[in-house]
This record gives C-alpha cells, sequence and structure tokens, in this order.
C-alpha cells in the first residue's frame, strides 16, 4: 500500500484570505481538499446532508437544497442548533475527506493541503502532520467580511464567537501566512512552509 501523504491542516478565522492561500498550495501543484466546497456539496439537490437536514431544520430546505441563508437564521436564534447541523455535516465531511485522501494516495501524492475552517475547534488538527494558520489584522479581517453581500457586524461578531481567537491559533500552528501584504508576499510565505516541510520529510 502507498505510504499516506503528509498531512497539512490549512485554517484561519473568517476573512483571514484563507481560500486564497489554499489557491497558492494548489499553484506547487499540492492538492488542496476544500471543506466548504464539500459542504456546499452536501447541500444542493441529491447530497447526503440534505434529509438530514429537513427532518432537522425543515423550514431551511426548498427544492430539494438547503436554503443556506434560511439555515443561517435558524443558527443565529437557537444556539443549541449549532450541535446539531455539526452532528449531521461533520461525519459526512469526514468521509469525503477520508475519499480523498484515498485518491491522493493512489495518484502518488507526498503532501496533501486540507482546509478546514474549524480545525482546532473540532479537534481535527491531531490529525494532522502540520498546521498552517492563516492571519491577518483584525481591522482588515472585519472590512473583508462586511464585504461579503448579506453579512452584517452583528452576524460577524456571531461567527467569531465560536471561533478560536486569532492569536490561539497563532500559537498553536506550526506555520503562519500572514495575508495583508499581497498574494505574491503571501506566496513566498507558502512556498517556504512546503521547503520546509519537504526538507523534514526528507530529513
Amino acid at each position: 500500500m502507498a505510504e499516506r501523504p503528509f498531512l497539512i491542516g490549512l485554517t484561519g478565522s473568517i476573512g483571514m484570505g484563507k481560500t486564497e492561500t489554499a489557491k497558492l498550495f494548489a499553484r506547487l501543484g499540492i492538492p488542496v481538499y476544500d471543506s466548504d466546497a464539500a459542504v456546499h456539496r452536501l447541500y444542493e439537490p441529491g447530497g447526503a446532508a440534505v434529509a438530514e437536514i429537513a427532518k432537522a431544520f425543515p423550514e431551511s430546505v426548498k427544492d430539494g437544497r438547503v436554503d443556506r441563508a434560511a439555515l443561517s437564521r435558524h443558527l443565529a436564534s437557537d444556539e443549541d442548533a449549532f450541535r446539531k447541523l455539526e452532528a449531521i455535516v461533520h461525519p459526512l465531511v469526514a468521509a469525503d475527506q477520508r475519499l480523498f485522501l484515498e485518491r491522493a494516495m493512489k495518484d502518488g501524492a507526498e503532501m496533501v493541503v486540507q482546509d478546514i475552517p474549524l480545525l482546532f475547534e473540532t479537534g481535527g488538527h491531531a490529525r494532522m502532520d502540520a498546521v498552517v494558520v492563516v492571519s491577518a489584522p483584525s481591522e482588515l479581517q472585519r472590512r473583508r467580511v462586511l464585504e461579503r453581500p448579506g453579512m452584517t457586524a452583528e452576524k460577524l461578531d456571531h461567527i467569531l464567537a465560536r471561533q478560536m481567537p486569532d492569536a490561539e491559533k497563532r500559537a498553536k500552528a506550526h506555520f503562519v501566512v500572514e495575508t495583508d501584504k499581497g498574494l505574491d508576499h503571501a506566496f513566498e510565505q507558502v512556498k517556504a512552509v512546503v521547503a520546509a516541510l519537504e526538507a523534514k520529510r526528507n530529513a
């Protein structure tokens, strides 16, 4: 059996630039698993999460797909709802991650990136060989997020309250990529991370 690829956990709070940083790893030819994209697939018609979410939150499913806005409104008004939703979605994402890893092993990938927003909060960092945290100053973070359609300061505060503080994530990380100095600067940091991990693997 092929050797398991080296697992890089990529995480960071909302608005820190994680999605763009994941693309930088992909530019280096490293397979990237996008947890957010996986959740979107689970919520689409025929997605594995739709039936269970319809049972738990009937008003959040319309035309065979999860209405993310309706689900978000429900979550904002019911703290227990998060735990119910996580109990449905997390096992499905974990199964999807395993399939991704199996494909990467068959393809002979030496490293893979798993882009997981709540990596520390869910304990997923324990499965990783290295953790990269994406970070930016809080003022920039807020500005980025509040530019998103439908986002409000209240909604952002609610999201941040459920996420581990940035300083704590940085302290737990093996590497930090700072995204407030442009993509070229971030790409240099990503290349340095990959070079350090390749050196470690080959030592």
